[in-house]
């Protein structure tokens, strides 16, 4: 079913859209193998992160922001890299904004 909404809905994320967000100008089957695992790993995130199901984060369009700044995050820096002092403010805020099971 074609999104009728303003907006791209969580749920209806494709990598097709990351594409078009990272602006890459063309991709090859590796990289549209890698963007669908991004996907998966950032909607998953969001996910966990709020104590949400994917029926209420399609209620957020900041949620398909999240995931595209996070998938973003995941394709550029390709490595695995801990500095509490780092996190990324933006994506912390329009999370933890939504947040139903923090403590």
């Amino acid at each position: 079913m074609p999104n009728t909404s303003s907006y791209v809905k969580f749920s209806e994320i494709a990598v097709s859209d990351l594409v078009n967000y990272l602006r890459l100008p063309e991709t090859t089957q590796a990289d549209t193998t890698l963007l669908g695992t991004i996907l998966e790993a950032a909607k998953s995130f969001v996910l966990t992160y709020t104590g949400r199901d994917e029926i209420s984060a399609d209620l957020f369009p900041e949620f398909t922001i999240a995931v595209y700044a996070i998938s973003e995050e995941l394709f550029d820096k390709r490595t695995f890299t801990v500095d509490t002092n780092t996190a990324n403010e933006i994506i912390a805020s329009i999370l933890g904004s939504r947040s139903i099971n923090l403590l």
